[in-house]
């Protein structure tokens, strides 16, 4: 096919008028020179497919990255309801692919044969291989499978179909899931949408069964769980038969991530388990400035989503959503076992106990009730949507807390900052407080606390009750959405009898800190059951900061592989 072809020129065309508005448009799409696909060769095979043939479909695990040598092949976006979005025409000298293909996950778009084509396909396991291998040609590569994914997820055209009110909690759910795993996703309201109208009339749902999702198959779910919907879009990883890992991570946040990146990146086979979302915490927060060597700071989600990318470049599985309900330690032929809900197993020669913390939920009551419907652990984009303009509260002092207000402030009319001591100093950055300090619509109420909700069973929150930790005075205040960071707990329920130590507060115990590491050498961040170690803010001891729970990610690969080769020695 040549430059005068019909498709030809209409994909130059099409790519002419793309690069006018999309920024970094030779990042994303760039063209390689024909000594750099010879390099490709050695990492790919040879493909042929015949006009109007799908290369990849929406939903289905994409086969790898393909390289075009002969032809054009069309992109398209499309949803559960047949809306089809051209996205772009691709030819000789392009590569088709965007990040869920370092994994072979599903494809979030459909590829297809426009007259006969010839492409190099290389397989996720040699595209991972190809990005170490070549360096400079592999930064190209990423750098276009990462803003690929980040096009699809601002583009609002494909992925799952959300149809119900904006303002519902269960809307709120669902979107914060999908965007905290970087799920390209959109929402219809029925009340302005007539397609979205016309589903809810022929499906009749109860308001409970709101909303209704529609998946790239045509299937409908109705409200679905998290990890319903997981499945449901293809985005559940799970164990691989019966392989046994060098090592298996239970948490995917910094501390987690970190340990994926390093130990990875040296040679370990490594597992990561998480049973919401990459990030934690952190992914949560709306900007982080105190971290190292960003400056202008970075929110939660960026950070800890480029070391999600990083730990698959160097070949971690990552298994999100995806629950651990007990750790058995017996080490049966040499291997931990991690029992799964669903019944499931994950074997792992080394585990790593990076599960976090979870948010402290106060003692108040109907607290269960309006939690979703206006009690709220996080504050993101999706949150301060159904809360824009009004009175918001804001329960803590920490750096998460000040972090939430100060974003909050952007969107509501006031934020009322709710702390049961006197004085920030002791909990928060200096740098947090003058934030707040200068935020006029930010207003701090010192030695107080919420000590009752209240509101309808239709209509979510509607006031709470402040009380004064001086005077004793109580007063009403119509908020409508409080949100509430006064801690956490340590997420160390699924450690069960396995016999590691925990600290009276629930934290994992390390090092010499554990009785049962008397007289033994150990690493600090080792348990007391050999081969199990704890980082970040599940340990105890640990400073509960992004940046220390990175550090001990990365230091935990050096005690992993100390002990990985030592199990390796044959007893005398």
């Amino acid at each position: 096919m040549t430059a005068d072809d019909g498709i030809g020129t209409d994909a130059t065309a099409q790519r002419a008028e793309l690069a006018k508005t999309l920024p970094r448009f030779d990042q994303t799409f760039p063209e390689l020179t024909p000594p750099e696909i010879a390099r490709l060769r050695g990492f790919g095979e040879i493909q042929t497919y015949r006009d109007g043939e799908r290369l990849f479909e929406t939903g289905k695990p994409g086969p790898g990255m393909f390289v075009i040598l002969k032809g054009h092949v069309a992109i398209t976006q499309r949803d559960g309801l047949g809306h089809v979005t051209p996205v772009i025409d691709q030819g000789p000298g392009q590569f088709l692919a965007e990040i869920a293909q370092l994994s072979g996950r599903v494809a979030l778009v459909d590829g297809h044969a426009e007259g006969d084509v010839e492409v190099i396909l290389i397989r996720p396991e040699k595209l991972r291989a190809l990005l170490i291998a070549e360096a400079e040609l592999g930064e190209r590569i990423m750098r276009a499978l990462i803003l690929r994914r980040v096009n699809l997820i601002q583009g609002g055209a494909g992925g799952p179909v959300m149809i119900g009110p904006p303002q519902s909690a269960a809307i709120a759910r669902l979107q914060s899931f999908l965007t905290r795993n970087g799920f390209p996703h959109h929402l219809l309201d029925p009340a302005v949408d007539h397609d979205a109208a016309e589903l809810i009339a022929r499906y009749s749902p109860t308001p409970a069964e709101l909303p209704l999702v529609v998946v790239s198959d045509g299937s409908v779910l109705r409200n679905p769980s998290e990890t319903e919907l997981a499945r449901a879009v293809g985005m559940i990883g799970g164990p691989r038969g019966e392989k046994i890992y060098d090592v298996a991570v239970v948490g995917c946040g910094p501390a987690g991530l970190a340990t994926a990146v390093y130990g990875a990146s040296e040679g370990l086979s490594v597992a990561v388990l998480d049973s919401r979302a990459f990030g934690g915490q952190a992914g949560a927060s709306a900007r982080i400035e105190n971290y190292f060597g960003f400056p202008t700071g970075i929110t939660g989600l960026a950070l800890t989503a480029r070391a999600f990318n990083q730990a698959q470049k160097f070949g971690a599985e990552i298994m999100i959503p995806v629950s651990v309900n007990a750790l058995d330690c017996e080490r049966k032929n040499g291997a931990f076992v991690l029992a799964l809900e669903g019944g499931d197993e994950v074997r792992a020669r080394a585990i790593v106990v990076a599960s976090g913390a979870r948010y402290r939920r106060p003692g108040l009551d109907r607290l269960k009730e309006f939690e979703g419907r206006g009690v709220w652990y996080w504050a993101s984009p999706i949150e301060a949507r159904l809360c824009a303009g009004q009175e918001v509260a804001l329960v803590g002092g920490g750096n998460s807390a000040g972090q939430a207000a100060v974003f909050l402030s952007g969107h509501v009319k006031k934020v009322r900052m709710i702390i049961r001591g006197g004085g920030l100093a002791a909990s928060m950055s200096r740098y947090l407080i003058e934030r707040i300090e200068a935020t006029p619509n930010i207003e701090l109420l010192f030695n107080t606390e919420v000590v009752a909700l209240d509101g309808g069973a239709d209509t979510g929150l509607e006031r709470i009750t402040l009380k004064s930790r001086l005077s004793g005075e109580q007063a009403p205040a119509e908020i409508r959405n409080l949100f509430l960071f006064v801690g956490a707990d340590p997420a160390t329920g699924w450690l069960g009898d396995c016999g590691v130590t925990l600290d009276r507060a629930g934290f994992v115990v390390t090092g010499a800190q554990s009785e049962q590491n008397a007289g033994r050498m150990v690493s600090p961040l080792e348990t007391s059951v050999p081969g199990v170690f704890a980082v970040g803010d599940v340990r105890s001891g640990s400073v509960k900061r992004v940046g220390g729970a990175i550090g001990e990610g990365a230091q935990v690969v050096a005690a992993l592989h100390g002990f990985l080769a030592d199990a390796l020695v044959p007893p005398v």
